[in-house]
């Protein structure tokens, strides 16, 4: 493989919120579920774009705690997509190497999803190329909670001790490394509960691009933002939490 001269800093952990579909799609006179469809052909081109760069773990606010508060048809139409989009695209996750994993309250889904969700985990689990987490029925705070009611059910020795460490350990995917980036399309500046805990050091990038417009140069963009900035943690400025990979010539 080539590379140019220049070396990119690639965040390890990648968090996005992709917002904008509904307004993709009325801007366009189509029907909201047009946009979320049109969300899941974004969605693939940033996975692909994300594994060329050297990203190890994805992060997709697909389905918030808050979204069940939409129209009755536009929550049935996505759970039929979000099933249908698990089962149907088997194909791109084994051609590209792809580990899905799923956080969030799975309890509160549909019986279809959850299965769909059990299947694809299974199936995917080795693949390695990169890990995309999908947060359907997500909230951070819904996760906290949940983290420390495990915590509460699973304490054995009678301790009351509690510390970062034993929330971290009782999150949805306790093994998985803090986002160095969040992003958030669509034009909006906040963070929508979204990996309330784990962001606490991660930086934030915001787009005006509608998320069925995103893709390789967008994800390029955020990437190299990212690589300019200087993340101190707190303290005296050090190394982030990245891997350095040379770009594709």
């Amino acid at each position: 493989m080539a590379y140019l001269e220049d070396v990119a800093v690639v965040p390890r952990h990648i968090g996005i919120i992709m917002d904008g579909n509904g307004r993709w799609a009325t801007q366009r006179g189509y029907r909201r579920t047009r946009g979320h469809r049109a969300g899941v052909d974004a969605a693939k081109r940033v996975v692909l774009e994300a594994i060329a760069q050297g990203v190890e773990v994805l992060t997709l606010y697909a389905f918030s705690t808050e979204n069940w508060r939409r129209a009755e048809e536009e929550v049935a139409y996505i759970m039929a997509l979000v099933a249908h989009n698990l089962r149907s695209q088997y194909d791109f996750y084994r051609e590209n190497n792809v580990c899905v994993r799923h956080i969030g309250n799975v309890e509160g889904l549909p019986g279809e999803v959850r299965r769909e969700i059990a299947r694809v985990t299974e199936d995917t689990a080795a693949n390695d190329a990169i890990t995309v987490n999908l947060a359907i029925n997500y909230g951070g705070r819904d996760e906290i909670i949940r983290a420390v009611n495990r915590w509460v059910a699973n304490r054995d020795d009678g301790s009351f001790s509690f510390c970062e460490e034993s929330l971290r350990g009782h999150l949805d995917d306790p093994q998985c490394p803090d986002p160095d980036l969040i992003i958030r399309t669509g034009g909006e500046r906040r963070l929508s509960n979204f990996l309330l805990w784990e962001c606490a050091y991660a930086e934030l990038y915001f787009s005006d691009h509608l998320w069925p417009d995103w893709g390789a140069r967008e994800l390029q963009e955020a990437i190299d933002d990212f690589s300019r900035r200087s993340r101190n943690f707190g303290g005296m400025p050090k190394e982030a939490s990245t891997v350095t990979v040379g770009r594709a010539g």
